[in-house]
């Protein structure tokens, strides 16, 4: 059983009657009369993070990853609650307040603040971040987009997965190692982006799970395909230099999750506005494909074109 099956089975027809859920097909509940969106994370130890004893190795991952779904969908985070599952090593001081310098960091740097929330016992650290934001606009929503949009992502991808790889000691990139543990421990958020996002979005979702599972997320209620050329996927200078080195190769980290970028799609008539926009806030907006006809998501690097299986398209959640 994979949370696909588990939503679509128990929990939609729960529901009913509840227009701002959007069917459970989004990332967020939105209330248009209300302009209120709202999203919610539950990390567990052990699953999203590996080290609990040191807030300073997953604590702004999963902030920045919360406040990522309503980024991703044109609208700033004004507030947030926090639900604490501790045990007996968290209920520390030292750890406690390290907790808490780390979040009066990230609420000043995000300006959004803490509302309220829960704490109780478990055996394993459990957090569950609420997130809470207004906005004047619809929401840019998963599932809108059109026949030959052109499909973009923000920022750079893979930098996060070789970061993890490194801090499982898979990889030993040498001095490249902290650039991209910093990357899986402080993904960035494309705030400024974010903004304009509704001026040119047909749909989007942040690349939480990997590029190629989000591609799906933004295709399959459509039953539209993706041809998607790998040679335009934006990399790091760090990356790149990896690539050009043969010590990675592109289509083994693309799809690995975890880079809280922007993937959203446009019409085609858009492509001056988004490359002038890119300029203008100096983020990296790349166009690496387009929305097809064909059932299946196709990749290309160089000439070679090919498809990938489920489980290599990104993180699957599963319950069995």
């Amino acid at each position: 059983m994979n949370e696909s099956f588990l939503i679509n089975k128990y929990l939609k027809p729960l529901t009913k009657n509840n227009p701002g859920a959007l069917n459970l097909n989004d990332d967020i509940f939105f209330d248009p009369k209300k302009k209120l969106a709202v999203s919610v994370d539950t990390y567990v130890e052990g699953v999203h993070f590996v080290d609990s004893n040191n807030p300073k190795k997953f604590i702004k991952k999963i902030f920045r990853s919360s406040l990522s779904d309503l980024y991703c969908k044109g609208i700033k985070p004004t507030s947030y609650f926090l639900s604490l599952a501790l045990n007996t090593k968290q209920v520390k001081t030292e750890w406690l307040n390290d907790l808490n310098q780390i979040l009066k960091k990230e609420q000043k740097k995000f300006s959004i603040s803490l509302s309220g929330g829960d704490t109780t016992y478990s055996s394993k650290l459990i957090i569950t971040v609420i997130v809470v934001g207004y906005s004047k606009n619809k929401p840019v929503f998963r599932h809108n987009c059109n026949l030959h949009d052109d499909i973009y992502v923000s920022g750079n991808i893979g930098d996060s997965f070789l970061g993890l790889n490194v801090i499982k000691k898979i990889k030993n990139f040498g001095k490249l190692n902290s650039y991209f543990t910093k990357k899986y421990y402080e993904p960035d958020l494309q705030v400024k982006f974010s903004f304009f996002l509704n001026k040119i979005a047909s749909s989007s979702v942040d690349v939480s799970d990997g590029l190629g599972l989000n591609i799906q997320d933004l295709i399959h209620k459509k039953k539209y395909g993706a041809l998607i050329n790998l040679n335009n996927l934006p990399l790091s200078n760090e990356a790149r230099s990896l690539v050009k080195n043969k010590k990675i190769k592109i289509k083994n980290i693309f799809s690995k999750g975890d880079d809280y970028q922007i993937l959203f799609t446009s019409n085609q008539k858009n492509r001056i506005k988004i490359d002038r926009m890119s300029k203008r806030l100096k983020i990296k907006l790349t166009k690496i494909g387009i929305i097809t006809r064909d059932k299946a998501i196709i990749f290309k690097v160089n000439k070679k074109k090919f498809t990938l299986n489920n489980e290599k398209m990104g993180y699957i959640h599963q319950f069995n």
